[in-house]
């Protein structure tokens, strides 16, 4: 990718960093009711009330928390996490846990949500004219060879558009 079209790029993952920030700054977003949830649903569901939940015990959690993992992927969580090696996972770990599948999750909000942005017709595709228009906004004069410079360097299936799954490797890439 070239230096300008990285820089361009760079800069609107920073801009969906900074809106991100203050959204949550407006909306007063604080972590004790988050961890209060948590905690709440840790000892829901650590049924002999001995601090720890098993791998069982774990799905369960996870999905009355919007999530769907298979049990290798449970056991994988908690390998990641059982910072002890006890094979289960106490709360500490349940919140380090929590925080990282919620961090996946936000990212993925974000970029969607980033993707609809450069998509105003909703058809699933960002293209040269719907990028310039976006880009605009953001204050970057863009060239015609600027921005069909951005769409061929993202446009990994070469249709002349950027579809979702391009967008992303864009925006994720160094």
């Amino acid at each position: 990718m070239s230096g300008r079209i990285q820089g361009e790029a760079e800069s609107l993952r920073d801009f969906l960093k900074y809106k991100k920030t203050l959204d949550q700054e407006l909306n007063n977003s604080s972590s004790i009711p988050c961890n209060f949830d948590l905690q709440e649903a840790f000892a829901l569901f650590d049924k002999d009330g001995d601090g720890t939940i098993t791998t069982r015990e774990l799905g369960t959690v996870m999905r009355s928390l919007g999530q769907n993992p298979t049990e290798a992927e449970l056991q994988d969580m908690i390998n990641e996490v059982d910072a002890d090696g006890n094979g289960t996972i106490d709360f500490p770990e349940f919140l380090a846990l929590m925080a990282r599948k919620m961090k996946d999750t936000d990212h993925e909000d974000e970029l969607r949500e980033a993707f609809k942005v450069f998509d105003k017709d909703g058809n699933g595709v960002i293209s040269a004219s719907e990028l310039r228009h976006v880009m605009m906004n953001l204050g970057e004069k863009l060239t015609e060879e600027e921005v069909e410079e951005m769409i061929r360097e993202a446009d990994v299936d070469g249709d002349g558009h950027v579809n979702y799954e391009e967008f992303v490797k864009m925006m994720l890439s160094k």
